[in-house]
């Protein structure tokens, strides 16, 4: 493969991604609104579409293996290609929590809620744009914007932590509360879990762009 050609498929392999960013990004954010709205469709459609997101992490994968069998790659096309085949493992984990806190909402139903969702959708907030945060860091290469993101994951990890004692709380008061105080639990650490996922992708970041 000549390097233009590479240039090229290298660059298509980044667009690929950051597509398939996107589509983490929404189904983290989809899921949690169908939590505050109780909009089991819309939470059927997230369990649904995961699928999705699968597909495109293998059609990624497989495009990246392609690409190194042509034994043509530089040192650092390597290192990018082996950065996203590691970053599209992290993505679809996240995919994996939407998912999951799509099947807590279908578990939820029509419960009544224990309490207004304020910290839960703070966190979905800021994971999601450590997700985004990640990826701009990787196309730019830009060390310091993906340290931001080590520095955020504090902020998901405090909120975490605020919403567990909280609900704790209620649990205490009220034993009638624990099934849907746990169930609010799983969503909360399963965002904090795919705020860990989006410190992964940085990290990585910082390591194929300094070495």
């Amino acid at each position: 493969m000549d390097e233009p050609n590479m240039r090229v498929q290298l660059q298509q392999r980044k667009d690929d991604l950051v597509a398939m960013g996107l589509m983490v990004q929404k189904a983290l954010s989809g899921a949690v609104e169908a939590l505050k709205t109780r909009n089991l469709a819309m939470a059927r459609r997230i369990m649904a579409d995961d699928a999705r997101i699968d597909d495109k992490r293998f059609e990624i994968e497989n495009k990246c293996i392609d690409m190194m069998a042509e034994n043509r790659n530089s040192r650092t096309d390597l290192r990018t290609l082996v950065a996203i085949l590691s970053m599209i493992i992290e993505l679809e984990r996240i995919g994996d929590y939407a998912e999951g806190i799509a099947k807590i909402v279908i578990l939820i139903g029509d419960e009544p809620p224990l309490k207004p969702l304020i910290d839960i959708p703070r966190m979905t907030e800021i994971t999601v744009e450590m997700v985004d945060t990640s990826l701009k860091s990787f196309l730019s290469g830009d060390v310091e914007l993906a340290k931001k993101v080590t520095t955020i994951d504090n902020t998901v990890d405090n909120l975490y932590d605020q919403v567990f004692r909280e609900l704790l709380t209620f649990m205490m008061v009220d034993p009638k509360t624990i099934s849907r105080a746990t169930r609010l639990i799983w969503v909360a650490h399963n965002l904090e879990r795919a705020a860990d996922r989006a410190t992964n992708i940085a990290d990585r970041v910082i390591y194929t762009v300094s070495g």
